[in-house]
């Protein structure tokens, strides 16, 4: 019985989206609340990422994305291999406790 190598992706979301009225901070917010529900952690104010298991994962993920993006502002998706995130070089402040990068990232699933 042979057995495939999973090949673990990270998926990054990288977003501006308008504030100006209280229906686009509505909007923002509930985007963002959905980020962390399904799963991602913020990186920075506006980019979240999370790890997926195999391209199917991936997949799944970005078809609901698409379909909670707000109507204003501009949404960017950057899906990178395990191997390429281990490579992130942090230049300036500090990793965050929770933040894990190359080595010590650890997936049970």
């Amino acid at each position: 019985m042979s057995r495939e190598r999973v090949r673990f992706m990270y998926l990054f979301v990288m977003f501006d989206l308008p504030v100006g009225t209280k229906a686009e901070r509505k909007a923002a917010s509930q985007f963002r609340t959905f980020l962390k529900k399904d799963g991602y952690d913020m990186m920075q104010f506006s980019v979240y990422s999370r790890i997926c298991r195999g391209q199917n994962a991936v997949e799944k993920h970005i078809k609901r994305l698409k379909s909670i993006v707000p109507t204003n502002g501009g949404i960017r998706v950057l899906q990178i291999t395990d191997k390429q995130y281990a490579r992130m070089l942090i230049l300036a402040g500090k990793q965050k406790k929770h933040e894990k990068t190359g080595a010590e990232q650890l997936v049970l699933l």
